[in-house]
């Protein structure tokens, strides 16, 4: 079976309102980024951590992931950027949570298998 179709056949009436509506290109592109920060198994890990656990420094969550501290910031830093973890100072320390975003996201895609 072939993966095109052999004729043009466009059913106008039912493409034409999909065409109209569909996903514009800057939000594609950020749903896109999104879900790329997700896709590593140390950033979902991380990002259920932060879930279960609402705000945890660098130091707990290298301890929870079993990974260095270094790697850790360096997934941080994926997450902040694709707007699901932000994080505050306090003294010494760099605290992280998820955004709104990002708990509706990681619920979105593992609604089963993430602890609440």
């Amino acid at each position: 079976m072939a993966d095109r179709c052999e004729l043009l056949c466009l059913d106008l009436r039912r493409a034409e309102p999909l065409r109209r509506d569909r996903l514009p290109p800057t939000v594609a592109e950020r749903l896109t980024l999104e879900a790329k920060a997700l896709s590593d198994p140390t950033r979902l890990v991380i990002a259920t951590a932060l879930g279960a656990g609402d705000e945890l420094c660098v130091c707990d969550m290298a301890w929870i992931v079993e990974r260095a501290e270094n790697l850790v910031s360096h997934h941080l830093r994926a997450l902040r950027g694709a707007g699901l973890v932000d994080s505050r100072r306090e003294g010494k320390m760099v605290l992280y949570r998820l955004t709104e975003r990002g708990r509706l996201l990681l619920a979105a895609l593992a609604s089963d298998a993430v602890p609440a």
